[in-house]
């Protein structure tokens, strides 16, 4: 996500957030109840999806339908600038812990509906799933999330809990008073703006 964050860079000036993505989850839990592995879905917006194509060079034609060599070209595309310190917009955390997740590999990459779906998979060192709290946002607010779906294991839910948009808002003005573009790059807000997901576990028999 941090590449293409920065292949928007230049625009500002405007309101945030100026990316929009889809985010489905699932996560893999061991016998013992904890996360060791999750999988990302990102779905970016249409309008996102064909600046992304276009600065790659892709999809010349315009219809939104990628050949097999194109989308091998697009795959991973969104994790090519990693660094070390990067999160990765998603957050794990069980009281005063959070949870220590690995670097992304590739696992998927389609267009669907003129909107590119790629898919990363991250190790997780184990981490107890029940009340685990599931968050995913860019702290910068450039990319605005929304978490549509959590997998886990049959024996474990984690209902989403959507972000009440005008109580963030409301939150930020109160933190920092008038609101712009500097705003979201020093402040770093955007957890304001997470939706969130807190996982329960049936008891094993």
């Amino acid at each position: 996500m941090l590449a293409v964050a920065l292949a928007f860079a230049p625009v500002a000036g405007g309101a945030h957030p100026h990316m929009f993505v889809d985010a489905d989850l699932r996560l893999e839990v061991d016998s013992e109840g904890r996360i060791t592995a999750i999988e990302v879905t990102w779905t970016y917006d249409d309008f996102s999806s064909l600046m992304i194509l276009e600065d790659r060079g892709l999809d010349p034609d315009g219809d939104a339908v990628l050949t097999k060599r194109e989308l091998a070209e697009l795959r991973g595309f969104d994790l090519e600038i990693w660094p070390e310190d990067f999160e990765g917009d998603v957050y794990l955390r069980n009281d005063e812990a959070t949870a220590q997740i690995g670097l992304p590999q590739a696992t998927g990459i389609a267009v669907e509906d003129a909107k590119i779906v790629a898919s990363h998979r991250r190790e997780v060192e184990p981490f107890p799933a029940e009340g685990t709290v599931i968050e995913t946002y860019d702290p910068t607010f450039f990319v605005a999330y929304t978490l549509k779906s959590v997998k886990l294991p049959e024996r474990c839910e984690a209902p989403i809990e959507p972000v009440d948009v005008e109580e963030a808002g409301r939150k930020v003005q109160e933190l920092v008073g008038e609101v712009d573009e500097m705003t979201f790059e020093v402040m770093e807000v955007g957890h304001l703006y997470a939706d969130k997901a807190r996982i329960a576990c049936a008891a094993s028999s």
